[in-house]
């Protein structure tokens, strides 16, 4: 008994020693390394669910502190994650195999897809949810900062901005001409970007060599740029909702002289006008000319008076009839002041108001999106709603839209998919924004109310009728705008034996749009038959559908080929009415519910309706032998209908090659693990026309309201309305073309930590949509044609690398470079002759176009004017005035001299005109870069910066020369941008005085360089750790700040934001993601 006593408590001994051993922690040491035996340095070793975690040392090596069931989690760059559970084991060695996901990763390239280590032709890929964080708002936002591609900024509550890849194609800008094709989901998106929700989207590729984009032929010469909205993952359903809330802020703006500067300016812009030459002392300076050598200090203020040598009695007795005038009044007189007289007289109350911030505000944006997705083997399915609401930084400014996304794929049966994405979009484009151009104009001392606080309508002066307020001017509007959208995509996909697929793609999109608009007569100052109601209604009905067969087949698990074959058609329908009821009698006091009391002499009723149509064949063949040699090539035939009866339809091949040179056996460079090397052409095709019947000859009504006809009888027939016929029809008008090389470089080194790409190419572009001239005979102008040629060269450069990688702190960088040479070749093939200094011909050359500054051999835009080469000094008062002009102008080169005027006395007058003009730099940036750091601190806090630039550019202003009475805004008593100017005490070389005039008429503009660095944005997330969350059943919480435009800084332009020439805002984001 004694013995089996024993036994139990040896045995209960043993089992608590076991449960003890169980709950205590040991330390756990080991080696990592790759499966070449390599150790491998700054390996994470993580303790899962945990913040426990190290790195491994330079010989592999880690030690951690460790529990029995813990799991731990092994990452290094370029291998795959490795996962084990600790039970009691110790001295573990550990091997990761290579991570070829990177190299595996599926690129989105045109009725397909393909491993980003099977791409021939130059792609970018960017990824959304790395961008989560900095709240990125719109689709352009997402696409800024990829190598070649151009994203324009905008300034309205909707935001967004212009896109252009790789250059301007074409001279011919009409209907987004040379914008990228959109694609969302594999089909054509007839719409705007504004109505893709960022937080739907999982990715986005952009086509941009020739042989990438040349699958979708005619559509693709400025680009393609793919969108992949996200789709459900195996496992639960996973439900996310998200909260992103802003404030933006006016940033860079002009701003115009405050109440307190505001005399001073107009002071000394009226002392400019008594500049002169003195004589007797040998200077030039105030109240030496202009009638005022007399009248020492007439415009300044009378406390500065005493450096003229005059009391105040002198300074007083300047004018007549000012007895009864206080000092104050008379310097107000002086200066112009009294011209408004509401101004005047709160002037002398010492009344200001700030019109600047009567049209500007702190906006508020909201931002909420909730979502539902998951899968199972047979279904998978994604479901989205979200709502904006921005405010603009300008009163009035206003943007809503409701969007909502479902996207359903089903496996019916082993060999049928199905599937079905519908998006829904109903926003609002109601802005009444306000002028703020025209109310930063107001004087500062201009009353915005009446003494008994209604607003004034004019308020710098009642009777003179001068001013603008906003506040004043919407009370007699109103404005219904919007659109409503239903987007659709429905496919099918079968399976066929060996290797063969079946895909029919089909995406009908309906667009409705309503323009409701109503503006009082009550309105005072303004006639009846100027006020009324605009109606205005559109529906476009658009449909494309695609029928593609695939066949992917391996041989010898060495050869590898893609055919894919692809019949597609596509139909767009307009239709629009409009009315504008005008002088709506007796009374139009129902607003925009009433058009049919309006007085029909006094309206106007117009219609527009338009069809298009296009098909095309295509078939692609990819190639590939052992993952070494790879080759695509692609020949599509495109048809439109809006190119002539002689040329509705155009061919458009390609080819590319790659090799991956990594992959040989001569290949010994083990600190490179990937590298290939590209080479493609291709030939595509620009549809994109501003109208579609371009091609056809157009009757619309004339240019007058009514023209004499004559009857059958001869009679003549009066106020009869008419038909003019007012373009020429041209049956050549062809397909404009863009054909392109492309040579490329993908490279990763030290296991994947730096990976990138870089590529050269040159495209040009041939005949154009231009407009021929014709001789006047014709009856017409021009005619639309094909001619002349632009070509555009440039390199890309994208970096990205892993920099530092511990197990508390990572530091990740991306950064792109880009350069574009845009040149024009030819114009009109019409030849000029070359003359010599004595008019004889010695040669010829293609004429150019002054006209719309097109240069044959310069870029797209380059500038073509007289150079400045500085201002006029007063040492310079005689050498000035022999170009009739005096200090404080500006200097022009007389670079041609050849037909300068020689006076009688021997003198030399310059002449000036196109011979003197000269190629001053180009407006459009030709080099690009950009740079993304993000640094992730214990694992769940994530910093990060991005930062663009836009240099080698010029812009030019006319603003230097300081002319703001132009309009006689000086004279009328208006504000002016604060600026800087030229003075006897402060002469600038680069600003001239006020009113500055250039020789003979001629007053060029100033050329400035507009390159600039923005600090695009900084944010902030932070993950709580699961052991938290995962009490609360919540998968993920995760806190996001931001700030949008965080600066600017200007190389030389002294004025507005540098990248618009105009104000831009500057936003503050806080958010919220939950995941289920």
């Amino acid at each position: 008994m004694k013995k089996l006593r024993f036994l139990i408590w040896l045995m209960a001994l043993i089992v608590g020693t076991a449960s003890l051993s169980a709950q205590q922690s040991y330390t756990l040491k080991g080696t990592v390394e790759d499966s070449a035996g390599e150790l491998l340095t700054g390996a994470s070793v993580v303790v899962k669910g945990t913040s426990e975690g190290v790195a491994t040392d330079i010989d592999g090596n880690f030690a951690i502190k460790v529990k029995n069931g813990n799991v731990i989690a092994v990452s290094y760059i370029g291998c795959k994650n490795y996962e084990f559970t600790v039970n009691g084991q110790n001295d573990v060695r550990i091997v990761l195999q290579e991570n070829s996901e990177m190299l595996e990763e599926v690129v989105v390239v045109g009725y397909g897809t393909m491993r980003k280590k099977d791409l021939t032709g130059a792609v970018s890929q960017i990824n959304p949810d790395k961008l989560a964080d900095q709240n990125p708002g719109t689709v352009q936002n997402l696409l800024r900062g990829t190598a070649g591609l151009d994203v324009g900024i905008s300034n309205d509550a909707k935001g967004g901005g212009s896109l252009q890849l790789r250059g301007q194609n074409s001279v011919y800008t009409g209907g987004n001409h040379n914008s990228p094709l959109i694609i969302l989901d594999g089909m054509d998106f007839y719409g705007e970007l504004s109505e893709i929700n960022p937080a739907d989207i999982a990715q986005i590729d952009v086509l941009k060599d020739a042989s990438a984009a040349a699958v979708y032929g005619a559509r693709a010469a400025s680009g393609v740029i793919i969108v992949t909205t996200k789709k459900g993952k195996l496992g639960k359903p996973t439900i996310n909702f998200g909260v992103n809330l802003g404030i933006s802020t006016k940033a860079k703006k002009r701003e115009v002289w405050s109440a307190g500067d505001y005399m001073r300016f107009r002071e000394d812009y009226l002392k400019a006008g008594t500049l002169g030459y003195d004589a007797e002392s040998g200077t030039y300076g105030y109240y030496h000319g202009g009638g005022y050598s007399d009248m020492p200090g007439y415009y300044d203020h009378w406390d500065n008076i005493g450096k003229y040598g005059i009391s105040m009695e002198q300074w007083l007795g300047y004018d007549a009839n000012t007895a009864d005038m206080s000092p104050l009044e008379i310097y107000a007189h002086r200066l112009g002041m009294d011209v408004n007289d509401d101004t005047y007289a709160a002037f002398l109350r010492g009344e200001s108001y700030d019109w600047v911030n009567d049209c500007f505000r702190t906006a508020f944006n909201q931002d909420y999106n909730a979502s539902i997705s998951g899968a199972t083997e047979n279904v998978n399915y994604y479901l989205s709603f979200g709502y904006l609401n921005n405010e603009g930084v300008v009163k009035g400014d206003q943007y809503k839209a409701f969007r909502a996304n479902m996207k359903i794929n089903a496996k019916v049966t082993n060999w049928l998919e199905i599937g079905g994405n519908v998006n829904f979009q109903d926003r609002t484009d109601d802005s009444q924004t306000a002028d703020f151009s025209a109310a930063q104009k107001n004087n500062p001392f201009a009353p915005k109310y009446n003494e008994d606080g209604t607003l004034r309508q004019y308020p710098m002066s009642m009777s003179s009728k001068r001013g603008y307020s906003y506040d004043w001017d919407k009370q007699w509007q109103e404005l219904e705008k919007g659109y409503q959208v239903l987007n659709t995509i429905f496919n099918a996909k079968v399976t066929l034996p060996y290797g063969l697929t079946y895909q029919f793609n089909i995406s009908p999109r309906y667009q409705y749009h309503q323009d409701r608009w109503f503006l009082s007569a009550d309105k005072p100052d303004a006639s009846r038959a100027s006020r009324g109601v605009n109606r205005k209604w559109a529906k476009n009905f658009d449909w494309s559908l695609n029928n593609i067969i695939t066949w992917d087949y391996e041989i010898a698990k060495v050869h590898h080929f893609v055919v894919t074959l692809v019949q597609e058609a596509e139909e767009r329908k307009y239709w629009s009415d409009g009315i504008e009821a005008r002088n709506i009698l007796p009374t139009d006091a129902l607003g925009f519910h009433n058009t049919e009391n309006a007085t029909k002499v006094d309206s106007k009723f117009y219609t527009k309706d338009t069809h298009q149509s296009a098909d095309a064949l295509m078939g692609r063949l990819f190639y590939s032998y052992d993952d070494r040699y790879m080759l695509t090539a692609s020949i599509r035939r495109d048809g439109y209908s809006a190119f002539g009866l002689n040329n509705p339809h155009a061919t458009f091949p390609s080819l590319a090659l790659a090799w991956n040179f990594t992959k040989e056996k001569f290949w010994q460079w083990k600190w490179m693990d990937s590298g290939k090397l590209r080479a493609s052409w291709g030939k595509n095709g620009n549809r994109s026309l501003e109208d579609e019947y371009l091609a056809l000859a157009n009757l619309g009504s004339g240019t007058g309201a009514t023209m004499g006809y004559l009857n059958a009888k001869g009679e003549v027939l009066t106020d009869m309305k008419y038909l003019s016929y007012d373009r020429l029809a041209n049956p050549n008008l062809q397909w404009e073309k863009t054909e392109a090389l492309n040579f490329g470089l993908d490279f990763a080194f030290l296991n994947y930590r730096i990976s990138g790409s870089i590529d050269y190419y040159d495209k040009k572009t041939h005949d154009m949509i231009m407009g021929k001239r014709l001789p006047g005979f014709s009856g017409f102008g021009s005619i639309t044609t094909n001619l002349g040629e632009v070509s555009n060269r440039g390199i890309e450069l994208t970096i990205n690398s892993d920099n530092i990688i511990t197990d508390k702190f990572v530091w990740n960088t991306s950064f792109t470079f880009s350069y574009n040479k845009n040149r024009i070749n030819h114009l009109y093939y019409e030849s000029e002759d070359i003359l010599d200094a004595d008019g004889n011909v010695i040669g010829k050359k293609e004429m150019d176009d002054t006209g719309n500054g097109w240069f044959i051999g310069q870029p797209i835009g380059e500038i073509w004017d007289y150079k400045v080469t500085g201002i006029w000094r007063t040492d310079e008062y005689e050498e000035a005035a022999k170009y009739g002009q005096r200090p404080g102008d500006p200097k022009v080169a007389n670079t041609y001299t050849a037909d300068d005027k020689v006076n009688a006395d021997g003198s030399v007058t310059p002449v000036y005109n196109d011979k003197d003009k000269v190629f001053l730099g180009v407006r459009n940036a030709p080099f690009f870069l950009s740079m993304r750091n993000q640094f992730t601190l214990w694992q769940n806090l994530d910093i990060a910066f991005s930062l663009y630039s836009k240099f080698g550019h010029k812009r030019q202003s006319g603003d230097y020369l300081n002319g703001i009475n132009g309009t006689s805004e000086f004279s009328h008593g208006f504000n002016s941008f604060v600026r800087e100017y030229w003075t006897p005490e402060n002469q600038s070389d680069t600003y001239g005085r006020w009113e500055a005039k250039g020789p003979d008429g001629k007053n060029p503009g100033r050329i400035f360089n507009a390159g600039f660095v923005r600090l695009d944005n900084i944010s902030v997330g932070y993950t709580l750790p699961q052991n938290i969350t995962k009490r609360f059943q919540i998968e993920k919480l995760r806190f996001s700040a931001s700030v949008n435009n965080v600066a600017v800084w200007a190389f030389d332009w002294p004025y507005n934001d540098p990248e618009n020439d105009n104000f831009t805002r500057r936003t503050f984001n806080f958010g919220v993601q939950l995941t289920l």
